[in-house]
């Protein structure tokens, strides 16, 4: 390391600006308006090192509750790589998230570094692009609504089955975010299905994208699909074991540009993968 002063910090919403442009400059593509909702999860889950006055390094270790944590963010300023800063804010982030089962989506050509800090493999991700427009098809079996009509608590209710712990602060900002839009489908009065697609550097993100079955999934992914330009990029973040999934983006020749390892470094929570036909955001799971 340097001699000048090297000193790890929460970050400031200025900093996490930062940390975006970062984010965007590696090709990741972040939402817009992410920062609200990031901060909402956990204001002290993101870390800054500093070099001297000069941001070098970022990680967010977002804390849900005592048990589960998320990892992402993990960037060191190019000229800045294999001196060591980055290693000692990663040991930080780990040490704020100690005791939690922590997972990451991480690169894949990282997987062997996060194997020596005790994460294992679950799953692969895809990232898929693709272009927008079509119509808003008339639903196979329930009813499209935005989802603003449906009461938090019965969305919050859906999420839990897909995500280790209950995400209350940052899912009620995530629906909310400025220039976004959530649809679900409703059978019989009850949820079966949701979607949220939101602006991003490029085009736009459909994440998360949850639902009972592939049917509903199609569904709701049009109708987010149909909000886009067929200019504009749109892109599907999908679980490669989730089959139904992967063939529902091969339908709408979608293509893969990126891949993703999920890792934990406790068990495998008892998600529904096998009805995520979206993931929420790669930064916070």
């Amino acid at each position: 390391m340097s001699e000048r002063d090297y000193h790890i910090k929460v970050m400031s919403q200025s900093d996490l600006l930062l940390a975006i442009d970062w984010a965007a400059a590696e090709g990741w593509n972040p939402g817009l308006h992410d920062i609200e909702s990031f901060y909402a999860a956990d204001p002290n889950g993101f870390l800054v090192g500093y070099l001297g006055d000069e941001p070098i390094a970022s990680i967010s270790v977002v804390k849900y509750d005592h048990s589960y944590g998320f990892l992402g963010f993990y960037i060191v300023k190019p000229e800045y790589r294999g001196q060591g800063y980055g290693w000692a804010l990663w040991q930080a982030g780990l040490k704020y998230l100690d005791g939690c089962n922590i997972g990451l989506d991480g690169v894949a050509e990282q997987q062997a570094n996060y194997r020596k800090s005790g994460f294992a493999l679950a799953y692969g991700n895809i990232r898929f692009e693709g272009n927008g427009g079509g119509p808003v098809p008339e639903p196979k079996d329930g009813d499209l609504v935005n989802l603003e009509t449906v009461p938090f608590d019965d969305v919050e209710s859906y999420d839990q089955g897909f995500f280790p712990t209950a995400r209350t602060a940052f899912l009620r900002a995530w629906l909310m975010q400025t220039g976004s839009t959530a649809v679900g489908i409703k059978q019989q009065g009850l949820l079966v299905g949701y979607g949220v697609m939101r602006p991003c550097r490029n085009g736009y993100k459909i994440g998360p994208l949850f639902a009972n079955d592939a049917l509903v999934a199609e569904d709701i992914f049009l109708a987010l699909k149909a909000l886009a330009k067929s200019s504009e990029n749109i892109y599907l973040d999908v679980p490669e074991v989730n089959l139904p999934a992967v063939a529902l983006a091969q339908k709408y020749q979608l293509e893969p540009v990126f891949t993703t390892a999920r890792m934990y470094t406790k068990q495998i929570p008892e998600i529904s993968v096998d009805r995520t036909f979206g993931v929420t955001t790669f930064e916070l799971g």
